[in-house]
């Protein structure tokens, strides 16, 4: 079986994490290079990422997650905020990144800037937030992925109180607002979920060829 279909075939969302072990600092980075390097609309990522591995913060965040063990459990908790609102202060960050990146004079990227800034600042800001969540997810896909292809096991989580999480982590006076978790671990042998079956639409009723 191709390596890309096994790694998805054996990665399942993970309800009980064995707490002894630990994913270690190397593979760690690993799972944040994926991420970093994943893709995002105009390549602005409007996100931040925070890596929670203090047992005190995740006791807080137990409570407000529905109680899920997976919060203490994991290896490691982590958060995806994504950035509320933006002014035009985000794109000409991204646009001094380019230019140092690549070594391109500044000037030349300015019909560039000025497109992205005439496609995103007169969203509401309510529109706003809901563009840079999904890019949070894009990222948020790509370090699942590759947690499977490291054989580190997740759990993409939802069930959470995210205005609990923006209080616990002062996310609200940074811009940001936590959209979505990944639990990253290893899989307990007392986890049954592991064994079942993945369900899934078959590929006729999922995709259709024009």
């Amino acid at each position: 079986m191709n390596n890309i279909i096994e790694n998805r075939t054996w990665r399942y969302a993970t309800k009980k994490f064995d707490s002894t072990k630990k994913v270690s600092d190397e593979d760690l980075e690993l799972l944040l290079e994926a991420t970093r390097l994943s893709a995002s609309s105009y390549g602005l990522q409007p996100y931040h990422v925070f890596v929670i591995t203090d047992d005190k913060i995740r006791e807080q965040l137990r409570p407000v997650s529905w109680g899920q063990s997976q919060i203490t459990d994991a290896s490691h908790l982590i958060v995806f905020a994504n950035v509320t609102d933006f002014g035009e202060e985000m794109m000409d960050d991204y646009l001094q990144n380019v230019s140092s990146t690549r070594k391109i004079p500044a000037e030349g990227l300015k019909g560039y800037g000025d497109f992205m800034k005439s496609k995103l600042l007169d969203l509401p800001a309510n529109i706003k937030g809901v563009w840079t969540a999904r890019q949070a997810y894009i990222a948020f896909s790509n370090m699942m992925q590759a947690a499977s292809e490291l054989k580190i096991d997740s759990c993409p989580m939802e069930g959470f109180e995210s205005e609990a999480y923006n209080e616990i982590l002062g996310l609200s006076e940074k811009n940001l607002n936590a959209s979505v978790v990944l639990a990253v671990g290893y899989r307990s042998e007392e986890d049954e979920t592991q064994h079942y079956a993945k369900v899934r639409k078959s590929k006729e009723e999922l995709f259709t060829h024009i």
